[in-house]
């Protein structure tokens, strides 16, 4: 599918997902050859005046985001994790953006539930989501259902995401995601943006 992947920076954002130090440190298998990849991915964006968009998981002092009812959340209440002093919750100093990147607080797993995405995306005529992130089965389903619902065309790229079970990763990206996206090697990315 790399093959003939052709794309307009000026209606397309980067989408870089949950790359924070802890969810990096958690997630991922190979976190420098991950990072270096998505790093490059960047910086190719950057050099065609692409919009990147960060996207974090992020809450106030007491959680008042997170409903008990929630599974996948209530722990969190718990702890002191994804709080603004919370280090473990920075972007990753290898990805982290630049004057001019915008950065998407989320309080759910998908990108758009909850926050100014989608009008981030429209008023600057996007059209296309290239997708980096962690975990697969979490922020890059999620974000992927919803914005294929909402008319995005959508770019995965595979090697720039990754979920602490490789099978689910596979699966996702072979059996699932084809169906409402372009999932490519980043090589493809690169290739399509002549960098």
């Amino acid at each position: 599918m790399a093959a003939g992947l052709a794309l307009d920076p000026k209606i397309s954002a980067l989408l870089v997902m949950d790359y924070q130090v802890g969810i990096v440190e958690g997630y991922t298998s190979d976190q420098q050859a991950l990072l270096a990849r998505t790093a490059q991915v960047i910086a190719a964006a950057r050099q065609v005046k692409m919009a990147i968009i960060y996207v974090v998981v992020g809450f106030r002092a007491g959680y008042p985001e997170v409903s008990e009812r929630n599974l996948s959340f209530s722990a969190i209440r718990q702890s002191s994790r994804f709080l603004p002093e919370d280090e473990a919750a920075r972007i990753h100093p290898t990805v982290t953006p630049q004057a001019g990147d915008i950065v998407v607080t989320k309080h759910r797993v998908s990108a758009f539930a909850g926050t100014d995405l989608d009008m981030i995306l429209r008023a600057n005529s996007i059209e296309t989501m290239v997708l980096t992130g962690i975990a697969t089965s979490g922020v890059i389903l999620s974000t992927t259902r919803h914005g294929a619902d909402a008319d995005y065309r959508i770019v995965i790229l595979r090697d720039c995401c990754e979920d602490r079970d490789p099978e689910v990763h596979r699966v996702l990206m072979d059996k699932v995601f084809p169906r409402q996206a372009a999932v490519v090697e980043s090589a493809a990315l690169l290739q399509a943006l002549k960098v």
